[in-house]
Parts: structure tokens; C-alpha cells; sequence
């Protein structure tokens, strides 16, 4: 890995068998349109596809969940049954034919699980939503049986039966999306899901092996990745997202994230997703001031403290800044989320912005000839013009 920024977002990138046509990642993003068993629907071969075309490096899917209790809703999809794997293909296929490397994110939700939809009001459901949609709360389970929030149903605490069949299923979750032909995993280890509430010593209360001490509280995250890597290829990365900093005081920190970190190069993770946050409330729904890039620093520290590469993401909407992120050294790959969903062709203008109207060369020729020949059209008046 390059110890500074002699590659900028537009350069390719290989990690371990894998090259990515530029920096640019597609980050999960839930789309809670699944069928009530878990399948992908036409709308996510929509959504997936228009992101390749749009110039990404690398599209992931949305967190996939490892069992039907390790969905947020009942509109998210999953990789729990082998009936899966042919819809999931499809996607990965259409990420593929438009250049993108196709990837997929595997998550359990834990105690932030059985929730309605967002526009429902993403509170935990209740009998209310049996009778206005037919859909039935599930039953929980977290490190600690601790609520995510105020108010919210109270977890049942997994015990060691339970951490190994969850164990089980990342492992063949990650069987089914590599038989699907994805080329990157993610594991989901941050935003209060299941992984993450072993990690921080506020949702975890465990006097076992898996809680107390900060390498106690470690050893589910490493044993996911160790259970995922056992079905995923050598020559294939594993991402891994990560809330670097709890939000609130006495939580997960960032020099535990630098611990962790270090300790995942030697359970076959490649790259460290760094997001934050989220471990109760949600963040992502906050409405709070940021400033832009404002979990880079995350990122930087990580790269700059254990050597593996890393995945920007937050509030990255300026093409020059994250060339900048990763020209500097801050971070391996950005990833856009929201942006993207603003605008899906975001990577491919962003490659206008930075190298000119020869990157029109790159879009799909059904779109970037005719855009081309227009930005001549536009130099000339405009010099006329002057």
C-alpha cells in the first residue's frame, strides 16, 4: 500500500485479485423493497445498475441479512437460503456488465432489528403493524439484553449456542453471495447492529469470554471474519464497516478501532469501512451540522496507524475534495451514499470535473460521444462569447 497520495479517486486499485476501475464506491444503502421473504425485486436491479453505469468502482448491495431475524424490516433482502443465491446473482450481474465490481454486504441487526420502514416512522413495530400492513415484530437479540433506545423492546442476551449459529450463517451467507459471483464482501460491523453491540462496552455487559476487556469484547468481530473468510476466496477482499467513535461518552473508541484494526490483518480483512456512530439513536437520520468528510479523519488515522487500506465515507459530495482524500493519503476508496442517490451518474461527472471532457471517453458511448461533442459545441461558444 502507498504510504501517501501518488494515486488520486480516478486511478485503479487492486486489492489482493481484484482491481477497481477507480476509488469510487457505491456505499449499502437500504432500500427496503424486498419481498417479505427476503428476495430482490426489480427495483434493486434498477437501482444497483444505474450506479454502475454511473462510473463507480465498486457497487455494494444493501446489508444483507444472515437469517430472517437479522433484517431491519420486512421490505430488507438476505442471503439466509440457498433460494436466494439465483436473485442475488442477478444483481451482481448487472453491477458487473457495466464495469463496477459487483459487492455485497452481510449484516445481523440485532437489537435494532424488527423496526417499520422509515417512512412508517422506523420505530419498532407492534400490533399496529400487523393490522395495517400484516407485518409481525420479531424478537430480538443483542450482546446484553439492553434496549437500543429509550422505550424500545429490551434484547434477549445471545448466549454461546446462539453466537455460534450466527457464526454459521455469516459464514454461509458469504457462501451464497460468492455462488452469487460478487468480487467484495462487507461485513456490517458498526451502526448498533449485532457486531457492534459486542464491541462497545455501553451495549455490552457480558461476564463471559466475549465481554469485559477490550480483547473479550473483540472476539466476535474477529470470529465473523474469520467464520466469512472460511467461504470467501483468497483472492477476494473483505471490507469491514466499522462505527469508529460511539456516540456518546464512555463507548467504543477510536484508539480501540486502531486495535481492532490491527488485529483484522490477521483474519483476512483488507479493508476498514469507517463510518461512526449510531450505537442507539440513529445518525444517519440526525439532523445535525456537519461539514464535509467529516469521518475522513477516522479513515486517515486507521490507514496511517495499521497499514490497511480504508474506505472514506460521509458528506463527500465535491469531486476535488475526495480526490484530495485519497491523493493525500487520508484513504484507499471513498464511498457515497446519499449523493449518489441524488445523482447515480455522481463518479462519472466527478471524472469530468477532475480530467476534462476526454473522461466522457469513459461513460457508456451511448451517453458520453454525445456529451463530448457537445462540450466542443459549448468551448466554441463560449470563446465566441468572449
Amino acid at each position: 500500500m502507498s504510504g501517501s497520495g501518488t494515486s488520486g479517486l480516478l486511478d485503479p486499485i487492486t486489492v489482493r485479485g481484484v482491481t477497481f476501475r477507480n476509488r469510487t464506491v457505491i456505499s449499502p444503502m437500504q432500500q427496503y423493497a424486498g419481498t417479505p421473504d427476503g428476495l430482490p425485486t426489480d427495483w434493486h436491479v434498477r437501482h444497483l445498475s444505474t450506479y454502475a453505469a454511473g462510473g463507480a468502482g465498486l457497487v455494494f448491495t444493501e446489508a444483507l441479512g444472515i437469517c430472517p431475524e437479522g433484517r431491519l424490516t420486512w421490505g430488507d433482502i438476505g442471503a439466509w437460503e440457498d433460494r436466494q443465491t439465483a436473485p442475488l446473482a442477478r444483481l451482481a450481474e448487472v453491477i458487473a456488465a457495466h464495469g463496477a465490481v459487483p459487492g455485497a454486504q452481510i449484516n445481523h441487526a440485532g437489537r435494532k432489528g424488527s423496526v417499520q420502514r422509515p417512512w412508517h416512522g422506523f420505530d419498532p413495530m407492534s400490533e399496529a403493524d400487523v393490522a395495517a400492513r400484516g407485518e409481525r415484530p420479531w424478537p430480538t437479540v443483542s450482546a446484553s439484553a439492553i434496549p437500543a433506545n429509550p422505550g424500545w423492546p429490551t434484547p434477549a442476551a445471545i448466549d454461546r449456542d446462539g453466537i455460534r449459529r450466527s457464526l454459521d450463517q455469516f459464514a454461509q451467507a458469504t457462501r451464497r453471495v460468492r455462488e452469487a459471483g460478487f468480487q467484495a464482501l462487507n461485513i456490517h460491523g458498526a451502526h448498533g447492529y449485532l457486531i457492534h453491540s459486542f464491541l462497545s462496552p455501553l451495549s455490552n455487559l457480558r461476564e463471559d469470554e466475549y465481554g469485559g476487556s477490550l480483547e473479550n469484547r473483540m472476539r466476535y468481530a474477529l470470529e465473523v471474519a474469520d467464520a466469512a473468510r472460511s467461504e470467501w476466496p483468497s483472492d477476494k477482499p473483505i471490507f469491514y464497516r466499522l462505527s469508529c467513535v460511539d456516540d456518546a461518552d464512555g463507548g467504543w473508541t477510536l484508539d480501540e478501532t486502531v486495535t481492532l484494526a490491527r488485529a483484522f490483518a490477521d483474519h483476512g480483512v483488507d479493508v476498514v469501512d469507517c463510518s461512526s456512530g449510531g450505537l442507539g439513536r440513529r445518525t444517519t437520520t440526525a439532523v445535525v451540522r456537519r461539514v464535509a468528510g467529516y469521518q475522513v479523519p477516522y479513515a486517515e488515522r486507521v490507514r496511517r496507524d495499521t497499514g490497511l487500506r480504508t474506505m472514506a465515507v460521509g458528506l463527500i459530495r465535491d469531486p476535488q475534495f475526495a480526490d484530495a482524500v485519497v491523493r493525500e493519503g487520508r484513504a484507499d476508496f471513498v464511498a457515497i451514499g446519499r449523493e449518489a442517490l441524488f445523482n447515480p451518474h455522481w463518479p462519472a461527472q466527478a471524472a469530468v470535473a477532475l480530467r476534462g471532457p476526454d473522461a466522457f471517453d469513459d461513460w457508456p458511448p451511448a451517453y458520453g460521444w454525445w456529451l463530448k461533442v457537445r462540450s466542443r459545441t459549448l468551448a466554441v461558444s463560449e470563446a465566441a462569447a468572449e
